[in-house]
């Protein structure tokens, strides 16, 4: 148990797609999927399942910080609930007790593209499964996926074009602000200020300022992605809406 929660873990490192990390992904797709058998639950049941999350992302939050207090690692420039998926744990928490809208939004374009990044291609260096911070940070991310799939899928939510611009709108908002934060407190949340120290996949990108325009058509073009279901959607009901009517006409018209 001691090595489960060790600052200086001696287990075996975190390998990129290795069987774990495979495993974690494997076993988040199945929970998604699982949460379709709630679409016609009770609202009794579906509010225990949102609450369930809810307690299940905040605990994990919680427990991370007081992992990072006790190991020595807790600082303002790396632990402060500032970068995007730091607030969306809190926030996603807030919307699947009260059942925001407006944070849902936030939820769904910014909490499945980062969060997925992150899931796909998770910082964790020394620790590999089975260490506190392997569970904790897919638990944290997935549950991030998961709360605004099941929003959507089961509460019926679903974003719209309003949606994409008070998201992006705010984002822009909310990163001119961290970049002062940042320059302030000397951190690097969002990852605004510079490329991190450790390599990224921003390395492929220009250097500071330019990659920031990058950063943001990236996120564009995430939005607009996770956004084409419902365009597609709104395209083929408007096409046998437009039918059926066109078939009344010529039905009233005989």
């Amino acid at each position: 148990m001691t090595e489960f929660f060790a600052a200086n873990y001696n287990g075996p490192a975190f390998e990129y797609l290795g069987t774990a990390h495979l495993a974690a992904l494997g076993t988040l797709v199945l929970l998604n999927l699982l949460l379709f058998r709630f679409k016609h639950a009770s609202d009794g049941t579906k509010t225990t399942v949102r609450w369930l999350l809810a307690l299940v992302l905040l605990a994990n939050e919680v427990a991370w910080h007081y992992w990072s207090y006790i190991s020595g690692t807790w600082t303002i420039q790396t632990m402060l609930p500032l970068h995007l998926c730091s607030v969306l744990v809190w926030v996603g928490a807030w919307m699947l007790l009260t059942k925001s809208y407006r944070i849902y939004e936030f939820m769904y374009f910014m909490g499945i593209a980062g969060a997925i990044q992150v899931l796909a291609t998770p910082d964790l260096g020394i620790y590999g499964f089975p260490h506190f911070r392997f569970f904790q940070t897919f638990i944290s991310h997935g549950l991030i996926v998961t709360a605004a799939i099941y929003m959507t899928v089961v509460e019926g939510f679903r974003p719209t074009w309003k949606s994409m611009l008070r998201v992006a709108i705010w984002m822009n908002i909310y990163a001119v602000i961290i970049f002062f934060v940042n320059s302030y407190i000397g951190s690097n949340y969002l990852m605004i200020n510079h490329k991190p120290e450790l390599p990224s996949l921003l390395d492929l990108l220009p250097e500071w300022p330019i990659y920031i325009l990058y950063m943001e058509l990236i996120g564009i073009a995430c939005m607009l992605l996770l956004y084409f279901p419902f365009a597609v959607k709104d395209v083929w009901s408007s096409y046998f809406m437009n039918r059926d009517n066109a078939s009344r006409l010529e039905r009233i018209s005989k």
